[in-house]
């Protein structure tokens, strides 16, 4: 099985001539097809992709999959929803023209939840992506079919796009690394928007070397987003070492201490104590970590800023899913009966909800109240975080509560207040457009577990190196998960 090894070891052996890009692709197609019988794990599987020579690119001729809301021209791209279940563009998101300038191939678009505004993998229109260490329990979402993919071996590595964690806590529930880079270092162009001022484009992995070789690839300034910029001084994958002495991280008490939770489950002690094993660890590379102190109303408001900017910006993002200049007709006997039924049977019941309560925070009576507020707190988070960021090199934290839940109970979405923030925090990375990666951290009940770093902006070197020195110190680099049919 060769697509179970990491980009390094595929390209030597590639070079080697010990195997072809044809044979290695074709390995991955065909596992393609498994893991979409097993996990659901993807839209469409492309079955006479480009080929790709091998050359001095570490990409070159080696399969990755693409999230469905990442545009591709001549293949199919709905966002996982019905609205677009039959549209083909005729561009590619410059992202992934990056990666087929280094030689990449794609070999499938992977499965998400509806646009990606859920987290969960529960709600792509083509059915539930269930997570390959456990099929009862779900991916997270919503890069749920990329991290499946990944975890099961299918290729090293898939994109993801992530606005409040949408890589990073995939990759904490199915054993792998979610690498979500600074605003702006990988072009959107091409991706879907759900919220652009939140929005990453990122990869899954299953090594924190071969996230670095990926966005290496990906980024890049381009005229088509504003928001882009100029990262051609970085170089993640040449300035790992895992040198962690003298660096400085912090993680955030209110959030972290086991005392502030009462009705703590045995699951989220074990998370938590494992976490501060993992700082041991960095401790004895020559990290400094404190504990750190920060308004429990200002975290507490974290979840309810979120909501309230992605719901609108969603709002005005998606109004131009009509049914009429692109996407299935609608029935109706004029323009506007045409929409109000392509949109009322074309999203689902969670999405129409989402919608409605980003109208209603831009409602002009409502947006000082709701939207322009939840922007003053973010604000408030930024500075915050800025200012902890001038004595510290990174944010250390755990990834939600533990391993993933099961299908049945992410299915009442019932939110634990108690828990909320542990489960959410990873948005400040959203927030501020901050780097932010998600590794591995051990099992509980057999099933795996995260711990995320953050870092400033810009510094992405620098928590990408950290993370690697974490991951040099446990043994789960490049795991894969048992499926059935392996036992």
């Amino acid at each position: 099985m060769y697509t179970t090894k990491t980009i390094e070891e595929l390209h030597e052996l590639l070079i080697n001539g010990e195997i072809t890009s044809k044979e290695l692709v074709q390995e991955s197609i065909d596992k393609s097809y498994k893991i979409k019988e097993i996990c659901n794990a993807f839209v469409t599987i492309i079955d006479n992709p480009k080929e790709g020579n091998v050359a001095e690119e570490l990409l070159s001729g080696i399969p990755y999959g693409i999230k469905d809301n990442y545009s591709t021209e001549g293949i199919l791209s709905t966002g996982s929803s019905n609205t677009l279940k039959d549209y083909i563009p005729f561009f590619s998101a410059t992202a992934v023209k990056n990666l087929e300038k280094h030689g990449a191939i794609a070999v499938n678009k992977t499965s998400m939840d509806e646009f990606g505004m859920g987290g969960t993998g529960t709600t792509c229109h083509t059915g539930i992506v269930r997570n390959p260490w456990n099929l009862n329990h779900i991916t997270g979402g919503s890069s749920a079919g990329s991290a499946a993919a990944v975890a099961a071996g299918v290729y090293p590595y898939a994109l993801g796009s992530d606005t409040g964690d949408s890589i990073r806590k995939p990759a904490a529930y199915c054993g792998i690394v979610g690498y979500k880079p600074t605003y702006g270092m990988i072009s959107r162009y091409g991706l879907f928007p759900y919220a652009s001022s939140l929005d990453h484009c990122g990869c899954l992995t299953r090594s924190v070397k071969d996230a670095a070789i990926v966005v290496d690839a990906m980024k890049g300034i381009d005229v088509k987003d504003q928001t882009s910029w100029d990262s051609s001084h970085i170089h993640l994958y040449e300035r790992i070492n895992g040198n962690i002495e003298g660096k400085k991280l912090f993680y955030i008490k209110e959030i972290v201490n086991i005392e502030n939770y009462p009705n703590a489950s045995d699951k989220l002690k074990i998370h938590l104590d494992n976490f501060q094993k993992s700082l041991d660890l960095l401790r004895n590379k020559g990290a400094q970590i404190e504990e750190v102190s920060i308004d429990e109303n200002l975290i507490k408001a974290i979840p309810s800023v979120y909501e309230c900017i992605s719901r609108a910006e969603a709002t005005s993002n998606m109004s131009n899913l009509t049914g009429i200049s692109f996407g299935p007709r609608g029935n109706g006997k004029n323009i506007v009966e045409m929409m109000k039924d392509y949109r009322t049977n074309g999203f689902s019941s969670m999405i129409k909800r989402r919608f409605v309560v980003g109208a209603f925070v831009l409602q002009k009576e409502n947006q000082e109240k709701y939207f322009v507020n939840a922007q003053r707190v973010r604000r408030l988070l930024v500075d915050k975080m800025n200012k902890l960021f001038e004595n510290y090199d990174a944010l250390i934290m755990p990834v939600s509560t533990g391993y993933a839940p099961t299908i049945d109970d992410s299915k009442d979405g019932i939110t634990n207040e108690e828990t909320i923030v542990l489960e959410e925090h990873l948005q400040i990375g959203n927030f501020g457009g901050f780097p932010s990666i998600t590794i591995p951290n051990g099992f509980i009940n057999n099933l795996p577990v995260g711990i995320n770093i953050t870092g400033k902006c810009y510094d992405d070197e620098n928590v990408l190196n950290i993370a690697y020195a974490l991951e040099c110190e446990m043994p789960y680099k490049n795991q894969v998960a048992k499926l059935k049919e392996d036992n």
